[in-house]
């Protein structure tokens, strides 16, 4: 039902990550080539990096954070974008899957199957929302609004985790063993409520 409006999703999510990417390398090579600022290159540079200084602040200050040349920071941002864009698609395709399992099962009648796809899609979106918090926490600031909420949704299952589990040197191990046992509970969801 819904799951056939994830391609239109996924084409625009695509599209906007080809063009970040085009106007990153764009400004990267202009970073390297140092146009002279009155020609219409460094016209156009000048242009370029104030339509995308916003996009690329956040990579430059975590590359100038730990010793890395900034003028590199449009390919981390890249970067960056492909991961977003990749963890948005995969929230947007699990809610479509889950809404879709849920109304399918209400039409039918099956509660059963409701009540399965409603818990399938929780427990696959709350792994997805500890990978992400994971994977950001590397490149971005604890005091960031988003990151906030990442914890904010996350701590309450992590803490308890983490207290049992010790680091490993200075990796954190918990949410590894967190998502094992989310992966499980969900692979028995589908098993016993899904069949």
């Amino acid at each position: 039902m819904l799951v056939w409006l994830y391609p239109i999703f996924q084409a625009l999510v695509i599209a906007i990550v080809m063009v970040v990417s085009i106007l990153m390398l764009a400004r990267l090579i202009l970073n390297y080539m140092d146009p002279n600022p009155f020609g219409l290159l460094g016209r156009f540079e000048y242009f370029l990096k104030k339509k995308t200084d916003k996009m690329v602040e956040p990579s430059a200050f975590f590359l100038s954070r730990i010793g890395i040349d900034t003028r590199i920071a449009p390919l981390l941002t890249i970067f960056a974008f492909c991961i977003f864009g990749y963890f948005f698609l995969q929230l947007l395709y699990n809610f479509f899957f889950t809404v879709d399992g849920v109304i399918g099962g209400f039409l039918a009648g099956n509660f059963v199957k409701v009540f399965g796809f409603f818990l399938y899609g929780f427990l696959g979106i709350y792994s997805l929302l500890i990978v992400i918090r994971v994977v950001f926490s590397w490149f971005m600031s604890w005091s960031n609004p988003l990151m906030k909420v990442l914890i904010r949704l996350t701590e309450p299952i992590l803490e308890p985790f983490r207290r049992l589990i010790p680091p490993v040197g200075m990796i954190d191990i918990s949410p590894i063993i967190v998502l094992l046992i989310l992966w499980f509970i969900q692979g028995a969801v589908a098993g016993v409520f899904l069949r």
